[in-house]
């Protein structure tokens, strides 16, 4: 704690002295016991790294004549993995502006307390991939596709049409039970567990009807039933 008893945040990256990172455990648990720590890893995709370094010209802090972009990128994961697997959450920031990362954090992190499990549900399209900070993933897609309505093909799970649409099919209430009875079952023990942080993600094609429907509904159970949670929509930020 700084003096005035705020947190304080250190950063830790690629420039660090390289056997202080692969030490990096047993520096952490030679902190004194007065001290509570919580580690959050900022990960990326590749391509999005690639992009990120040619649009800003900044330079790689391992990158060389005789090292090239992509794989300074690699080596620097390669030195980073001790920490990453000490992380007691990872965000994945590959789809998030400046603005987002920012609400990601206050939600998150800041917000969050002493031993309460904090949860994010976010809602993905398999078609761009599965979020890489997601801790459980369910995938929605054996529900009805209102994608093939044409009245429905251009709203999202959450709008009323949308939403009449699948709750009519049979299936959508059945998984909405079992996935709040799973989530109601298990979540105290990863609780218990010492864990800070839970993202359940859920999916479906294109991320836009089903998986947002899902998300929307599990959220609202969670969060009279567990809290904090958190909801995201990735395929409508």
């Amino acid at each position: 704690l700084g003096r005035d008893g705020a947190g304080v945040a250190v950063c830790i990256d690629a420039r660090n002295a390289a056997a202080d990172l692969s030490r990096i455990d047993e520096i952490l648990a030679a902190l004194p016991d007065t001290v509570r720590l919580r580690t959050l890893y900022l990960d990326a995709d590749e391509d999005t790294l690639l992009k990120r370094f040619s649009e800003t010209r900044r330079r790689h802090p391992l990158a060389s004549r005789e090292l090239p972009l992509a794989e300074a990128i690699r080596r620097e994961q390669a030195l980073l993995e001790p920490l990453a697997s000490e992380a007691g959450l990872t965000l994945d920031t590959s789809e998030m502006t400046i603005h987002e990362l920012r609400d990601a954090v206050r939600q998150r992190l800041v917000g969050a307390g002493a031993g309460v499990l904090s949860l994010l549900v976010q809602s993905f399209g398999f078609k761009r991939g599965v979020p890489a900070d997601a801790d459980l993933v369910f995938d929605v897609r054996m529900l009805p596709n209102p994608h093939w309505s044409k009245e429905l093909r251009l709203l999202t799970g959450r709008d009323e049409p949308v939403k009449d649409f699948l709750e009519a099919q049979p299936l959508t209430g059945e998984l909405f039970l079992e996935l709040a009875g799973f989530l109601d079952r298990w979540l105290p023990h990863y609780a218990s567990g010492a864990r800070s942080y839970l993202t359940i993600a859920l999916g479906c094609t294109g991320g836009q009807h089903r998986s947002v429907y899902m998300a929307e509904r599990l959220f609202a159970h969670l969060a009279a039933h567990h809290g904090p949670v958190h909801l995201r929509h990735r395929e409508l930020a």
